[in-house]
């Protein structure tokens, strides 16, 4: 568990550096540079959304593995 939350800290940290790197240096209009932004971060909430579920997935697994009966 403890690696994973590392992995989500250290996926909107680098989110977050690459956010205002990239307003920072975009050659782009503000209107299409937010458009950017949205479509990113939307992918992002998209990959952490996928991750947090494939990890859920994981722990109910080992959850029912542990509750079974011992033969």
């Amino acid at each position: 568990m403890r690696r994973f939350s590392n992995f989500i800290i250290g996926a909107v940290c680098g989110a977050l550096v690459g956010s205002v790197i990239a307003i920072l240096l975009a050659p782009e209009s503000g209107e299409k540079l937010r458009q950017q932004i949205r479509e990113r971060t939307g992918a992002f909430r998209d990959e952490v959304q996928s991750a947090y579920t494939a990890r859920l997935t994981q722990l109910e697994t080992e959850l029912e593995k542990l509750r079974e009966p011992k033969k």
